[in-house]
């Protein structure tokens, strides 16, 4: 039952974040994700397959130490925004600061009333994945590692001279990433072997 919980949870934050791009979008200009009928939060028209029920679910039941999922990235259009120069930067903001705002949301009564949670286990489980999930689905995506949102923000405040800085991160910046998790991963086995 606690699986079924976190997926839900997890699924219902990555629609959160999604729906969040597309509510800002709209904000600033840009209709794409009202047009194509993004901004919902209607399970249906976000879920992928794969990203958003295989992979979480195949992780919990590997007992995965690491644990993650994506759904339908929504469809925006920068050359619509109001703002051209930070426009990107706040819609890529936006996903991540509405998990931020949710990790806050259910992790600010965990504190204050401790007492109260304690006595309902049920509902410190909630709480507590809640507030868990949203703070990692936030800090991942603020690395700054394409196409993650906070290649976005950082790519916003680059000044032009740095075009071939960006077009460099855009090519190159996932496989930086995951040469270093698998350095650090390799790191951490031979440190475990060693004890």
């Amino acid at each position: 039952m606690n699986i079924l919980f976190i997926i839900i949870i997890l699924m219902f934050s990555i629609i959160i974040h999604e729906v969040a791009h597309g509510a800002i979008a709209y904000h600033l200009g840009d209709p794409t994700a009202k047009y194509a009928g993004r901004l919902s939060l209607n399970p249906i028209k976000h879920i992928d397959p794969v990203g958003s029920i295989l992979v979480p679910l195949l992780l919990v039941v590997l007992q995965s130490p690491v644990f993650f999922g994506w759904a339908k990235p929504v469809p925006v259009n920068p050359y619509n925004f109001k703002d051209q120069r930070y426009g990107e930067a706040k819609v890529a903001f936006a996903g991540a600061g509405t998990n931020l705002l949710l990790a806050l949301i259910f992790g600010l009564p965990l504190r204050i009333f401790p007492a109260f949670f304690i006595s309902q286990p049920s509902l410190l489980f909630i709480f507590g994945a809640v507030t868990y999930i949203n703070l990692i689905l936030a800090i991942f995506n603020l690395i700054p590692v394409y196409p993650l949102d906070g290649s976005h923000i950082l790519f916003a405040f680059l000044p032009e001279q740095a075009e071939s800085l960006k077009i460099f991160f855009q090519r190159y910046s996932i496989f930086i990433f995951l040469f270093y998790k698998l350095i650090y991963l390799l790191k951490s086995m031979g440190t475990h072997h060693m004890l």
